[in-house]
């Protein structure tokens, strides 16, 4: 069973209404991949409800981002949507939003900023992104009242801040974290895709293929950061790519078993994110 409610006084009606908590959340900004409904999925396997929302948050975007030719398709995320729903007996909320306020109500002037783990790798580059990812998330969070919240691996950093976000903050919620999806050719599957020329996607396997270089550098204790140097110093087209302990996004230091490999390559019509996670024995 499928509903779609796009008004803040809907939601909370329905919400109210239910007797449990067995409630998931799958905050997205729309144009739905396989990643996507990999995590509604997951939340249809774990929880009774399943609150997918499709939200183009403006705070997240900077002034010379790509807000406003962000892909909408929501008659065919519906669609997709509606296909999951058919073979399950799991009730999905679609909360669409018909306008920002519905989100941030008049006057809402507050922002949740997350300091540290925000000013490396992404903070470089797009100041105050992470300030309204966190404050539309918790925004989310504080609308869905859901047990369990479902995000993709791909934007390592974006998990590890709103991780970082429930910790500090002492949310009653559980994220969960779930595994990058990707195309027949290895790339990882974003909105942003649909951007890129056809030369564009053949050079964009650049990004997966080198993070599979360099995890298999890692894991045979090869030198990679003498690779990671020369990788940037050849190719002007990479933002970062770095290797780093994936519980704290610090430099690992000898002893450190969990590693992350994190990527951000520039192409002409988008800039694509990748990360591997290695476990060294």
């Amino acid at each position: 069973m499928i509903k779609i409610l796009s008004t803040r006084f809907e939601f909370d009606q329905y919400r109210n209404s239910l007797g449990h908590d067995s409630v998931g959340l799958v905050p997205t900004m729309g144009n739905l991949h396989e990643g996507h409904l990999s995590l509604l999925k997951q939340s249809m396997l774990e929880n009774m409800v399943s609150v997918i929302t499709i939200f183009v948050n403006p705070k997240q975007f900077g002034p010379s981002e790509d807000f406003d030719r962000y892909p909408r398709t929501l008659e065919e995320d519906i669609s997709k949507i509606s296909q999951l729903a058919i073979h399950s007996d799991k009730e999905i909320i679609v909360f669409v939003p018909k306008s920002i306020q519905e989100i941030y109500p008049e006057n809402f002037n507050s922002v949740i900023s997350i300091k540290g783990i925000t000013q490396k790798l992404e903070g470089r580059f797009r100041p105050d992104h992470f300030d309204g990812v966190s404050t539309v998330v918790y925004r989310l969070f504080v609308i869905v009242a859901a047990k369990n919240a479902y995000f993709g691996q791909k934007d390592f950093q974006q998990c590890a801040v709103i991780k970082q976000m429930v910790n500090d903050l002492e949310l009653k919620i559980n994220i969960v974290i779930m595994p990058i999806i990707r195309n027949s050719e290895g790339l990882a599957l974003s909105s942003r895709n649909q951007y890129l020329s056809e030369d564009e996607r053949i050079e964009a396997l650049t990004l997966p293929r080198t993070l599979q270089a360099l995890e298999l550098l890692i894991l045979e204790e090869g030198n990679y950061d003498t690779f990671v140097a020369k990788t940037l110093s050849e190719n002007i087209k990479w933002d970062y790519l770095e290797v780093l302990n994936a519980e704290t996004l610090n430099l690992p230091d000898p002893f450190t078993k969990k590693l992350v490999i994190v990527g951000a390559y520039r192409l002409m019509s988008a800039r694509l994110l990748d990360n591997r996670l290695v476990h060294k024995l």
